[in-house]
């Protein structure tokens, strides 16, 4: 699945018109640095139900879009990339998305915008 314009691209994607969720996921794997198995996983949805774009109905992919890109915005994408794979305080952020606990993830995500990307020394 490859995202269709820059990943984060926060701008709306054509006149007035909504990105088709297959374009959004595409996008959200990009942001993330997400196999497509995770992404499938987190979405709880098939490849095929990815890429025909049939998850307009599921609310998730837009909110999880929306947090992404605002955090995208102020850390970047190769920090992001990072962070969602690295241990934080509540565990991996990755970890929290394949549970499908979106809170804890949102949570994450306001923790690393109040204390930023911090990386700890192993010993």
């Amino acid at each position: 699945m490859d995202a269709a314009g820059p990943p984060g691209d926060a701008a709306p994607h054509g006149a007035g018109a909504e990105p088709s969720s297959s374009r959004v996921a595409a996008e959200l794997m990009a942001l993330l640095g997400l196999s497509e198995e995770e992404l499938c996983q987190i979405l709880d949805a098939d490849p095929l139900t990815l890429l025909s774009g049939q998850l307009e109905h599921r609310p998730e992919l837009q909110i999880l879009m929306s947090l992404v890109q605002e955090a995208y915005q102020h850390a970047g994408g190769s920090v992001l990339q990072r962070w969602v794979r690295s241990t934080g305080p509540s565990g991996r952020p990755l970890d929290a998305l394949l549970r499908r606990d979106f809170a804890s993830f949102e949570d994450a995500l306001a923790d690393l915008s109040e204390r930023g990307f911090v990386v700890r020394g192993g010993g």
